[in-house]
């Protein structure tokens, strides 16, 4: 935890924050913080900044804030991501968090497994868990939007084929252009299950004005893929 991310109904008005729990536990026994120390911290959705602490036992952690920094910038660029497996969805939820995206559409495809969608790793409490940590690894307070879509055509036609907002972008091994490098202005980027996707779905894409671009002549895994087309981006 680089960042104590409060919420904005543990701030009061005076600047002071009274915690317990997990967020008193971390304080003391991993971050090793005593009565007087400082602590960088954020209110979600809103500013950051510092934090002095003015109490702390076993039960409570009382806390004054100076909170007059804005949060880091984000990057104008959306994820589709064919759902992956639940230890992987936990993982990159925190890994693009952290990266700045600014929003995350997670989406079937043929080569999903339908059980992906029962798991506890899709449920919106876990979801939020997973960003909570990206935001407090990357010092952030805002919140990409995390969306689901089971329903890949009707996504791909209605949704995304209309968007001429955005430079469309579809990360795949057979693509022939190199993803590009150091884009500017909005970017959709979609990223495949393990496996990739299969032809209906590549035609699909191409229908809906994505080009298809690759991310180098290895196969990677979707963690890798996303993390590597990001970079690019960015």
């Amino acid at each position: 935890m680089n960042l104590l991310l409060l919420e904005p109904d543990q701030l009061d008005a005076d600047g002071r924050a009274r915690l317990s729990g997990a967020a008193l536990v971390h304080v003391r026994e991993v971050l090793g913080k005593t009565v007087g120390s400082s602590i960088k911290v954020g209110v979600r959705g809103g500013l950051r900044g510092r934090a002095e602490v003015l109490a702390f036992d076993e039960h409570r952690l009382e806390l004054a804030c100076v909170l007059d920094e804005e949060p880091p910038y984000k990057r104008p660029i959306e994820l589709v991501l064919a759902l992956p497996r639940p230890p992987v969805l936990r993982r990159l939820l925190q890994h693009v968090t952290a990266m700045g995206v600014r929003r995350v559409v997670l989406c079937h495809s043929a080569r999903v497994e339908k059980s992906y969608w029962s798991s506890p790793a899709v449920a919106a409490a876990e979801i939020d868990a997973n960003v909570r940590l990206g935001l407090e690894q990357a010092c952030d307070t805002v919140a990409p939007l995390v969306e689901t879509r089971l329903r890949l055509r009707p996504f791909v036609e209605d949704e995304l084929a209309p968007r001429l907002d955005a430079r469309r972008l579809l990360a795949d091994p057979s693509g022939a252009s190199a993803c590009p490098c150091d884009v500017e202005g909005a970017t959709i980027v979609a990223i495949g299950p393990e496996g990739g996707w299969v032809p209906f779905e590549l035609g699909l894409w191409a229908d809906a004005g994505f080009l298809c671009v690759n991310l180098g002549p290895r196969i990677l895994r979707v963690e890798t893929a996303v993390i590597a087309a990001l970079a690019r981006l960015g």
